[in-house]
């Protein structure tokens, strides 16, 4: 058999019969099925648990729905999800999680649409959701903007930019803890790695920008947006360190002579053993260690990455790549490289690239300073970019807009160089100044003489600006004022400072200033004040400028008034400081002026609040000289209540330290307060009312504001509650003064002159006036004082006036009723120490002169006056009087019942005179 025919016996072809059926493989697969009706009622209902939007999809169907291949279907689901957490907030909380991880997720999504709609959920949650709750989900959130950042497609990589957006505004602390990997993905945005020709190794890589033809916008609008977020990123780093925060602290740092809050010390507690105050050696508010070991602070113990541009070496590494791009792109905006013209003219897109340029450079020179190795840290920067920034920044110093952004109107702010902006709002004399404070940084005195040159152009330049009345807002101002302060830094002798102080008064001589721009101001001549004061007496040579500027802050004070109150404090601060160092300009300026501070109506002291006011009052002290006009002002201040009683007393305390009775051992200061004023101020601030004041009451009749009665001559105005607490409070205070003055009888006599030639003779007294003078008299009697008897039979009408008064309050006049206290216990010390007074008190009460409804009041207060202790002895003295008194009311009540009140009168009488008890007992009855 040949083998052609054993191949086809192997495959014989199996022959089937007509009629047959095909005989079933032995692999054949069964394709027989059953079906079944299903029943879903169930799962047709709406979910009652989960909240559903308009198309009935709750949250966990619209998140699905993320993760769907159709475009549409994506941007429906998250502006179902936006629809749904907008009504619905608390889902939020429910489903952060998976809520952020498939918003983050489609940062990358290929549609523009998908991608649009995320940044508005995103927008959207970041208004509702706080740091704290987003912080554990953050790194995913970071992690997928990052891969955004670094897409190949060119629409991902423009909308990264939005993403950044929001979360720079929401949440930029959170951002800048991966400060080192977004800054590589800002690099890598605008530039490219390329191997440097010199080195065949890949140990140094060099960057350079990057063209991509394919985006929708030039290569240089790009890098503008790109500089743009890493300008607001690096802005966020500096904001987010909170070991210095700004030039001022920067300054600290270098001066220990630093202004510091004071600490508010009470020395009546500190007398009293109830505050304790801690003393350091050269410590300020802190105490200062001297010590050559330093603690690790934490970013040691992290690992490069983990410190982010706090870490020196990371700093310097993020410079060295990014200057060389920034220098590239300046290159391309700066105006064509000609001979240098003063104010090259810049178009509107170059300009907004420029000051990009120049405020990343300036925030990373902020990052330079927050190390502890400054000076290191500028010499290195001075070394490495000095040259390429003369040549290329300073070439065409300074830059201004063309002259198709000027404003036609001659309006003096907008028509200044200064004040012009274009379209875009880019400021290009921000610009100028921005890049001087990046140049003045790199200069220092050794270095004076090299940089002669270029530093000399800026002196110019800001001089300039200051002199030439434009309108200039805060930021300007702050960077301004910064350049300043450096250029004085840098060349210290008077010849150079001057012209600088005086163009810095030059803007601040200007009218309508806005308050941050009046208050940096005020804060850089604070600055450079302490700054010249402390250098030693021997060396220190004035600035004129200076002196003029604080001899004018007093009558700024005086005409702010209070209209400024934020304003008025830092004046007050700075005339302090310099009043405290006896500067001779502000001090007569001050004197001068101090009428007007202290104007009892008008005056700053009266108007500002009770901080300010605490801070008025201490000026008090260094005022060369205190005539009777100023105390006259300041004892009206004291009565009329517009200040708190303890900063009375504090005012008070100050005249008395400032007058010869305080018993200093050496002379302090020349007739600074006269003897005779200086009563004068304290009898005037007892009587609590002027003359003026007096005299008008005189015409007042009838009640509620006046208490008379038929048996005294003096009839009582009632003052205020609140009037009448606080000239109480500052009687007390007077009395203190008077008693420590060491002749007693004279300080009588000059009280007792003054209550005759004032108050004797008039008709009404206010309350207060009579409750003070009775206070004072019991605070300075004593056995050598001989009273007059005028003032016997004044002060026993008003203690009688006093006394009825007290006894007719009614019970629901809360008001009055709180002055009961201090009035009788006045008026019973009075009579107890002299019983003259009691005497002419009880002969006045001639009871057939009065009506029967004061019957009851007198009887009262005779039974008052009997059962008191401290009286008991004087009552028994004068008991024929009281006797009398008793007859003639039993006679006017002839032929009556008998009332209760006339019977307790008896049986006090009987019980405490007509017995002479030869013990009084300490019984102190109180009505």
């Amino acid at each position: 058999m040949t083998k052609k025919r054993k191949r086809q016996e192997d495959f014989q072809k199996v022959k089937l019969k007509v009629g047959k059926k095909k005989p079933k493989l032995e692999n054949a697969t069964d394709t027989t099925f059953k079906t079944k009706a299903i029943q879903i009622p169930e799962q047709l209902k709406e979910d009652g648990v989960l909240p559903t939007q308009n198309r009935k999809l709750n949250i966990k169907d619209l998140l699905s729905q993320m993760h769907h291949y159709s475009p549409g279907v994506k941007h429906n689901a998250l502006l179902g999800l936006k629809e749904l957490l907008s009504q619905y907030p608390f889902v939020i909380d429910a489903h952060l999680s998976s809520i952020i991880s498939e918003v983050a997720a489609v940062f990358t999504d290929k549609d523009s649409g998908v991608r649009g709609a995320a940044v508005h959920l995103l927008q959207f949650l970041a208004s509702k959701i706080r740091a704290e709750q987003i912080a554990p989900f953050f790194p995913l959130v970071s992690a997928h903007l990052s891969s955004a950042m670094t897409h190949i497609s060119e629409g991902i990589q423009e909308d990264s930019l939005k993403v950044l957006d929001v979360l720079l505004e929401a949440y930029p602390a959170l951002l800048t803890d991966r400060s080192i990997i977004l800054l590589k993905n800002f690099v890598e945005l605008i530039s490219h790695q390329q191997l440097s020709k010199r080195l065949k190794s890949r140990d140094k890589l060099s960057w350079m920008l990057s063209v991509n033809p394919n985006r929708r916008v030039t290569s240089q609008q790009w890098r503008l947006n790109v500089l743009t977020r890493l300008k607001k990123f690096l802005q966020a780093v500096v904001d987010g360190a909170s070991d210095t925060e700004d030039e001022e602290l920067q300054e600290q740092k270098d001066n220990s002579h630093s202004v510091r809050n004071p600490i508010c010390i009470s020395w009546k507690l500190h007398a009293n053993n109830q505050q304790h105050i801690q003393l350091f050696e050269s410590g300020g508010l802190r105490p200062k260690i001297n010590s050559s070991f330093r603690l690790r602070s934490l970013t040691s113990v992290m690992d490069s990455a983990e410190k982010g541009l706090s870490s020196a070496e990371n700093l310097k590494g993020f410079i060295e790549i990014i200057i060389p791009l920034l220098i590239e792109c300046w290159i391309e905006a700066s105006p064509a490289q000609s001979a240098p013209i003063l104010g090259n003219l810049l178009e509107s897109e170059s300009q907004q690239l420029m000051q990009q340029v120049l405020s990343i450079i300036h925030l990373l020179w902020k990052l330079t300073k927050r190390h502890d190795e400054t000076y290191k840290m500028e010499l290195w920067l001075r070394m490495n970019y000095l040259v390429d920034f003369k040549h290329h920044f300073m070439r065409h110093f300074p830059y201004s807009l063309p002259d198709t952004v000027k404003h036609k109107k001659k309006d003096p702010c907008k028509s200044n160089r200064n004040c012009m902006k274009s379209s875009n709002n880019v400021d290009h004399l921000l610009l100028n100044l921005t890049l001087c404070d990046i140049m003045v940084s790199l200069a220092s005195n050794s270095t004076l003489q090299t940089d002669s040159g270029w530093l000399d152009m800026i002196r110019k330049f800001v001089t300039d600006t200051l002199q030439d009345g434009s309108k200039l807002n805060s930021k300007q101002v702050n960077r301004l004022l910064g350049v300043t302060w450096r250029l004085m830094q840098i060349q210290q002798n008077k010849v150079a400072t001057e012209p600088l102080i005086k163009a810095v008064y030059t803007l601040y001589q200007q009218r309508n200033l806005l308050f941050p721009v009046r208050t940096l101001l005020l804060k850089f001549f604070s600055r450079v004040y302490q700054k010249e004061d402390l250098r030693t007496q021997r060396i220190r040579s004035r600035s004129k400028v200076l002196s003029r500027w604080l001899a004018g802050l007093p009558q700024q004070l005086a005409l702010l008034g209070l209209r400024n109150p934020e304003l008025s404090n830092q004046l007050i601060d700075i005339i302090h400081s310099a009043a405290s160092r006896s500067n001779k300009e502000l001090l007569q300026s001050l004197q001068a002026t101090a009428a007007r501070i202290y104007d009892p109506l008008e005056g700053t002291l009266v108007l500002l609040p009770a901080e300010a006011q605490r801070r008025l009052v201490q000026l008090v002290y260094f005022l060369p000289c205190l005539p009777a006009s100023l105390l006259a002002c300041l004892s009206r201040c004291c009565i009329m209540g517009r200040m708190s009683s303890d900063l009375a007393a504090t005012l008070i305390g100050i005249l008395h330290m400032r007058s010869s009775f305080a018993g200093w051992k050496c002379q302090v200061q020349d007739n600074s307060v006269n003897d005779v004023d200086y009563f004068s101020f304290l009898f005037s601030t007892l009587i609590g009312f002027s003359r003026e004041e007096l005299t008008s009451l005189q015409g007042i009749r009838g009640k509620p504001h006046i208490s008379q009665t038929q048996l005294s001559p003096i009839r009582l105005y009632l003052t205020d509650l609140d009037q009448f607490l606080h000239h109480w409070a500052v009687t007390e205070v007077i009395c203190h003064s008077l008693s420590t003055i060491p002749s007693q009888s004279q300080c009588f006599d000059i009280l007792q002159t003054g209550i005759c030639k004032y108050l004797v003779g008039l008709v009404v007294i206010p309350d207060s006036t009579a409750g003070s003078v009775l206070c004072a008299i019991n605070k300075l009697l004593d056995q050598a004082c001989i009273i007059s008897e005028n003032l016997h039979r004044f002060l026993a009408s008003c203690c009688y006036s006093l006394l009825y008064f007290l006894l007719t309050i009614d019970r629901e006049d809360a008001e009055h009723l709180q002055k009961r206290d201090m009035l009788w216990g006045s008026c019973i010390s009075a009579l107890a120490l002299l019983p003259r007074l009691l005497r002419l008190m009880l002969q006045s009460l001639q009871v057939s002169r009065i009506c029967r409804e004061e019957l009851p009041v007198v009887a009262q207060l005779l039974r008052l006056l009997m059962q008191h202790g401290q009286l008991r002895s004087h009552m028994i003295t004068n008991e024929f009087l009281v006797q009398q008194i008793i007859k003639d009311i039993m006679t006017l009540k002839s032929g009556e019942v008998q009332e209760q009140w006339l019977t307790d009168l008896h049986y006090c009488f009987n019980i405490y005179l007509a017995s002479h008890p030869q013990t009084p007992g300490p019984i102190n009855t109180v009505y």
